[in-house]
């Protein structure tokens, strides 16, 4: 404009962004982005709704048999939780129906999606991946692999995108909301030199994802306690590398994806009772109790790296001669949202309850608190833990107690008990143990490395004589 201000939202400037985008654009969101980050107009965000059907056609994989296909997905390597579906055994026409709500997606996003096929001898194969916009619809996609393997079948998905409420969506962006799924998964030692029977209880392990961790933890982390001696021996000093690979290969090992993990997904507090029964022990009269809620304290963290919440109980065989259970849960992680033990208990408490009474007849709470050794988490932090598990679980009274509150012990102490008295629970289930000729955890753990030494050391001698040779020819 003669003699005045140029406006820096020229028409020139629009027209440039407009045109540098369609130049390299397949979609019209791609222009949209450009737009924006030329800060000339406010990207738009969605919630979305992701349901992941099915594949067909995909490639054989295995020698015997076909394929394990599973997959991961993500939405521009932006959000916490990296959707990985379930197993699915033996088949190159996979069938998941697996649902993934996020919320707050900018609307030029694109999703991404890797197909995988588990092995429990090497590691898990790609069969191929694909990336496609959040745009709404039902799309067929193509599993594209490498060049030289062009091809790998076809995936079916189904997104539902409704405008953002949020009043500004981009200070939590790509917040996962749902639905709360966990997996279950089995020590590799079950079966395996070991005489378990159904006793699988003690050698599981959970994860769970929550709904709306960043909402009440936004960007707390709590680090690891560097006045625990043994949290020190794991993280700090010329032998921490070696305790933490151990500790690591043992996470790696519990929560491997394979197809005898089981998963659901829990919509109400009659999920979250079902997840706590008490099946699978070998006691003579626990028949009756194996759809009953079990009295029992679990050890848990909350992931810094993906907002899981991961858990097991804290008698559990894997966690024998490992430094630290919550170490092993955190993949040793230095930071954690939080951590501690929990443990369902019917209103009031175990010591006022009887079995004449069932689950379904009782109000059901969760006692969580901050026992943690190696994290040592923030006790003004509590609260926070409570409202975002009731955020997650409103049908469940929670509550959450500091590790010195007195109640705290009390509440404890009553359950184990009801578990001694009135559920067969011997005392030695209540720490991490292992029985006579049993194989631990930490063992497979430590023939894993010696084996890979050996390999290492058949490596390198060959390479030595073969250099020998070569000098003598």
């Amino acid at each position: 404009m003669p003699g005045g201000r140029r406006n820096s939202f020229s028409v020139t400037r629009i027209v440039d962004a407009y045109e540098h985008a369609k130049s390299n654009a397949k979609e019209v969101a791609q222009v949209t982005k450009s737009l924006a980050e030329a800060k000339l107009v406010q990207m738009p965000f969605a919630d979305l709704e992701i349901r992941f059907i099915a594949a067909s056609g995909l490639p054989k994989m295995d020698v015997i048999g076909t394929a394990d296909p599973y997959f991961k997905a993500d939405i521009d390597a932006k959000i916490s939780y990296v959707f990985s579906s379930a197993v699915k055994g033996n088949t190159l026409a996979p069938v998941w129906n697996e649902t993934w709500r996020v919320k707050n997606v900018p609307v030029d996003a694109d999703l991404h999606v890797e197909v995988m096929d588990q092995d429990d001898v090497c590691s898990d194969q790609s069969i191929g991946k694909f990336k496609t916009s959040v745009s709404k619809g039902t799309k067929e996609v193509e599993i594209q692999g490498s060049p030289a393997r062009r091809g790998r079948g076809s995936f079916w998905l189904k997104i539902e995108s409704t405008p953002s409420v949020e009043k500004d969506p981009s200070k939590f962006p790509y917040l996962f909301d749902g639905p709360i799924r966990f997996s279950r998964h089995y020590s590799p030692t079950v079966g395996m030199l070991t005489n378990l029977g159904l006793n699988q209880r003690l050698y599981s392990t959970w994860k769970m994802y929550l709904r709306g961790v960043p909402l009440f933890f936004r960007d707390r982390h709590q680090g690891w306690n560097r006045n625990y001696k043994a949290a020190q021996s794991i993280f700090e000093g010329p032998t921490s590398i070696v305790v933490r690979s151990g500790i690591q290969t043992g996470h790696q090992m519990l929560y491997a994806q394979n197809a005898r993990n089981s998963f659901a997904v829990i919509d109400e507090s009659s999920g979250v009772a079902q997840l706590l029964h008490g099946r699978n022990s070998t006691h003579p009269d626990v028949g009756q109790f194996e759809h009953r809620i079990k009295p029992a304290v679990y050890t848990y963290i909350i992931s810094s790296e993906d907002d899981s919440f991961r858990f097991s109980e804290t008698g559990a065989a894997s966690f024998v001669d490992f430094a630290s259970k919550h170490a092993l849960h955190s993949n040793c992680a230095e930071t954690v949202r939080y951590s501690g033990e929990f443990h369902p208990r019917p209103k009031g408490g175990w010591a006022a309850f009887s079995d004449d009474v069932q689950d379904h007849e009782v109000n059901w709470e969760l006692v969580i608190d901050n026992n943690s050794g190696t994290y040592a988490p923030d006790k003004m932090l509590l609260p926070d833990l409570k409202k975002l598990l009731e955020y997650n679980f409103p049908q469940v009274e929670i509550y959450a107690w500091d590790r010195e509150d007195p109640k705290l012990e009390e509440s404890k102490q009553a359950c184990r008990e009801y578990a001694l008295k009135h559920r067969g629970v011997k005392h030695h289930e209540l720490q991490p143990h292992a029985a006579s000729g049993e194989e631990t955890l930490c063992h497979r753990v430590s023939l894993g490395a010696q084996q890979l030494e050996e390999a290492g050391r058949r490596i390198f001698n060959n390479w030595e004589w073969y250099l020998q040779y070569v000098m003598t020819s």
